[in-house]
């Protein structure tokens, strides 16, 4: 059981659903990252998602793909944020961190080099937004064999068959996206959420997590009624943007601790029966 799967089960027995924060890696400096994860997890976070930067992220919003800009101002690599995962592990060593990124840093690397190195340095699991299940199977084959959780994404114009082939291949937990488009998209319908995870948890004992479209307590809140976690990405981005260029490095570290904080009330309002 790694940690991903170890922390699902805790949430289940204590009865609350999860939290997972997303942050890109070295924005804004890379001498940052760090600090950040901690200040999150401090404030209730219970998964971290960490963005590998790149260039063409086409899968993101303006936000996010600002955010990798200024990351990738600074050079940071798949290497550099392998890194700062080793440095986070020197203080936590039970919160799950997942990687979140495109399959070129990954191909470039080799799956199965990238796949024990990150296991290595202390990641938990990899979503690789570019990477359809049909070309999932070959490619993510040593994810598991190094102890690495695939994470995989549904949305809601995946087929019942589509599903299928993603459910045979995801560990860890599901990445439900709660609507079309790009990261950091308005317009989030909680009673279409509702309508399209249910039938997703009927068919696997993963965990669903349900990100896109998420931004304060009261969202947060609506979604968690619907799922197992509630992914928070570009809300924390743009105050990320927000303190950029401020010489206190605290100024944004207790912003996102409050800003955290806040999402973790807004899920707390929807628990579940302990099991």
């Amino acid at each position: 059981m790694n940690r991903i799967e170890s922390r699902f089960q805790d949430l289940r027995g204590e009865g609350r659903k999860g939290l997972v924060t997303f942050l890109t890696a070295g924005d804004p400096a890379p001498d940052r990252t760090v600090a950040l994860m901690h200040a999150m997890v401090e404030s209730g976070a219970d998964v971290l998602e960490l963005g590998v930067p790149f260039s063409d992220p086409l899968a993101d919003g303006p936000v996010i793909q600002r955010a990798s800009e200024r990351a990738l101002a600074h050079d940071v690599t798949l290497e550099d944020v392998l890194a700062m995962v080793r440095e986070f592990r020197e203080a936590d060593a039970s919160t799950p961190v997942v990687l979140m990124g495109y399959a070129n840093p990954i191909e470039h690397m080799g799956p199965a080099v990238f796949a024990e190195k990150a296991v290595a340095a202390g990641v938990d699991g990899a979503l690789t937004v570019d990477m359809p299940p049909e070309e999932a199977a070959d490619w993510t084959r040593p994810f598991p064999e190094a102890g690495l959780a695939p994470i995989l994404l549904a949305a809601p114009t995946t087929s019942a068959e589509r599903l299928g082939a993603i459910l045979e291949l995801a560990r860890g937990f599901l990445y439900y996206v709660s609507m079309t488009g790009v990261t950091g998209g308005a317009g989030l319908d909680a009673a279409d959420v509702r309508e399209h995870v249910a039938p997703i948890r009927a068919r696997t004992d993963l965990p669903v997590a349900v990100g896109f479209g998420v931004r304060d307590a009261a969202s947060a809140k609506a979604v968690a009624g619907a799922a197992d976690a509630v992914v928070v990405g570009s809300a924390l981005i743009r105050t990320v943007e927000a303190h950029f260029g401020e010489a206190e490095p605290v100024l944004l570290e207790n912003a996102l601790r409050q800003q955290v904080a806040d999402l973790r009330a807004g899920v707390d309002r929807h628990p579940v029966t302990p099991s």
